[in-house]
C-alpha cells in the first residue's frame, strides 16, 4: 500500500512537470526505516531509530536539466520542488548527453503489473531492548573467549527496511522494497604497544540468514588473538594471497576503472580497454541481477533500464564497460543498465578453499587487512598498507602488520594465479580469495 502511495505521488509530480513545459522528467521517491544499537564493555553506548523520506525530481527542457528534492509530502512543498527544478533547467546550458534513458530499453513488469522482488523483503520485528541484548551477547561471547582479550571496540546490531519508486515520462513506474540486517563485533587483545584489534560481522537480507551473535563474537575473538605477536618479514617480491573479504577490493578497483564517469573524464588506467585481454584466459566475471536474495538484485537500474545477465570479463577479456545512459552517450555507446551500480558480480573460481590455496602458494603473504588509499586511478599504480600472515611451505607461520604491498593493477590483474572457492557471501561482489603471482612487499626488516 505504501509503495502504491509513492507511485501515485510520482505520477502527480510527473504530470506537473509536463504542465510546466518539461519535455522529459523523472521522479525518485524513497522511505527508509531503521534501528541500530552499539554497546561497548557491557554498556549501551547508542540506540538510534531512523525514519527518512526523500523525493527527487529531475526535469529536462530539451537538453537542459534541472533537479530539486524535498522530504515534505505536503502538496505545496511538492509543487515548489517541481517549480524549483524547472527554474534551474531554464537557466542551465544545453548538454548533448542529457535526458532519460531510451524508452525502448525500459523494463517491463510481469503479471499483475509488478516487477519481481527476488526474495529481498524480510523485515525484522526487532525492538531496542532485544537489539541491545543481542549486541551484549555478541560482545560477551568474544570478551569471554580468552583472558588476553582485555578491551573492546564494541558490538553493534542494526536492521533497516526501505521502499522506493522510480518513475519517468516514458510511462515507466518501478517499485522496489528491501531489508538489510547486520551484527558485528570488534575486540582488542594484548597490552600496551603489543595490542591488536580485529573483528567479525554478519550481514543478510533476512534475519534467519545471520550468524548467531555468539558465533560472531567467538570468530571476532579468534581473529583478534591470531594477530598477536606480529613479526617483520624481509622486503622482497612475493606471491600475495588476498583473503576473500579483502579480495573484492581488487574487483572494486576494476569497476572504478571501467565506470563511465572515469572513462569519459579520461581518468582511468583502462581507457579504450574493452575487448582487450586483462586477465588470464580462465578468469571471468558475470553480472547476475536476478539472484534470489542477492544484495543487489533488481529487474531495472536507477533509470528504469531492464537489467540482464551479462559478462563483464570472459576468458580474461574485458567485454564491456559499466555505464548509465549519460556516460554511455558521452562515450558514443549504449547504457549497460548500470545506472546506480552493478547488480551482483560472480567471479569464477579455479582453486580450492583457503587452506588449499595456502598450500599451492607455498611461501608468501596472506593479506587479511588493507589500509590507506594508495591507488592511482589514472596510472593503476597500487601501494597500500596491509596486515596479515607470513606463510611458509603452505602453512601460516606468524602474523605481520605495518607492511606495504605495491604493484600496478594492470600487471596484478594479468598475474592473478588463482581464485578460491571460499566465497565471502557478505557482499554483492561474490569472490573467493585471489592469489596474485608476485608483488613488492616492504616488510619492515
Amino acid at each position: 500500500m505504501r509503495l502504491d502511495a509513492l507511485a501515485a505521488i510520482s505520477q502527480q509530480l510527473l504530470d506537473r512537470c509536463r504542465a510546466q513545459g518539461a519535455t522529459q522528467a523523472e521522479v525518485s521517491c524513497s522511505e527508509d526505516h531503521g534501528l541500530s544499537v552499539n554497546v561497548r564493555m557491557g554498556e549501551v553506548e547508542t540506540v538510534e531509530s531512523t525514519r527518512d523520506r526523500g523525493i527527487a525530481v529531475t526535469v529536462y527542457f530539451g537538453q537542459r536539466k534541472g533537479s530539486a528534492s524535498t522530504a515534505d509530502l505536503r502538496a505545496g512543498s511538492l509543487e515548489a520542488t517541481v517549480d524549483q527544478a524547472c527554474a534551474i533547467a531554464r537557466f542551465t546550458e544545453d548538454d548533448a548527453a542529457a535526458g532519460l534513458a531510451d524508452a525502448a530499453l525500459m523494463a517491463r513488469p510481469g503479471t499483475g503489473g509488478r516487477f519481481p522482488e527476488f526474495d529481498s523483503w524480510h523485515p525484522w520485528s526487532l525492538d531496542a531492548d532485544r537489539a541491545v541484548d543481542l549486541a551484549l551477547a555478541c560482545e560477551a561471547a568474544g570478551r569471554d573467549a580468552d583472558a588476553r582479550i582485555g578491551n573492546s571496540d564494541g558490538a553493534s546490531v542494526s536492521t533497516a527496511r526501505s521502499l522506493s519508486v522510480y518513475a519517468n515520462t516514458h510511462g515507466f513506474v518501478g517499485a522496489e522494497r528491501g531489508s538489510h540486517h547486520s551484527i558485528g563485533c570488534a575486540l582488542i587483545a594484548g597490552q600496551g604497544e603489543a595490542m591488536q584489534r580485529d573483528g567479525w560481522y554478519s550481514i543478510a537480507l533476512a534475519e534467519a540468514d545471520l550468524e548467531s551473535p555468539q558465533a560472531i563474537g567467538r570468530q571476532a575473538a579468534q581473529r583478534t588473538l591470531a594477530r598477536l605477536d606480529p613479526r617483520p618479514i624481509p622486503t622482497g617480491s612475493y606471491p600475495v594471497l588476498f583473503r576473500s573479504d579483502v579480495a573484492r577490493s581488487l574487483v572494486g578497483h576494476l569497476l572504478g576503472a571501467v565506470s563511465g564517469g572515469a572513462l569519459y573524464r579520461r581518468a582511468s588506467f583502462l581507457l579504450d580497454s574493452a575487448g582487450t585481454q586483462l586477465f588470464p584466459d580462465w578468469f571471468s566475471i558475470v553480472e547476475r541481477p536476478f539472484l534470489t536474495r542477492g544484495f543487489r538484485s533488481a529487474a531495472f537500474d536507477a533509470e528504469g533500464v531492464a537489467t540482464r545477465d551479462s559478462a563483464l570479463v570472459e576468458a580474461g577479456v574485458l567485454q564491456r564497460y559499466v555505464l548509465g545512459s549519460y556516460s554511455a552517450r558521452k562515450l558514443g555507446l549504449q547504457t549497460t543498465a548500470n545506472a546506480g551500480g552493478v547488480h551482483n558480480l560472480q567471479i569464477a573460481s579455479n582453486a580450492g578453499d583457503l587452506d588449499a590455496m595456502l598450500r599451492d602458494m607455498g611461501t608468501g603473504l596472506l593479506v587479511t587487512e588493507l589500509m590507506g588509499q594508495g591507488v592511482n586511478a589514472v596510472t593503476g599504480d597500487y601501494s597500500r598498507g596491509a596486515g596479515g600472515f607470513w606463510v611458509e611451505n603452505g602453512e601460516i607461520v606468524h602474523p605481520v602488520d605495518g607492511i606495504t604491498i605495491a604493484g600496478n593493477l594492470k600487471q596484478m590483474f594479468a598475474n592473478i594465479a588463482a581464485v578460491g572457492s571460499d566465497v565471502d557471501p557478505r557482499s554483492h561482489v561474490r569472490t573467493g580469495s585471489i592469489l596474485v603471482g608476485r608483488m613488492t612487499v616492504a616488510g619492515g626488516e
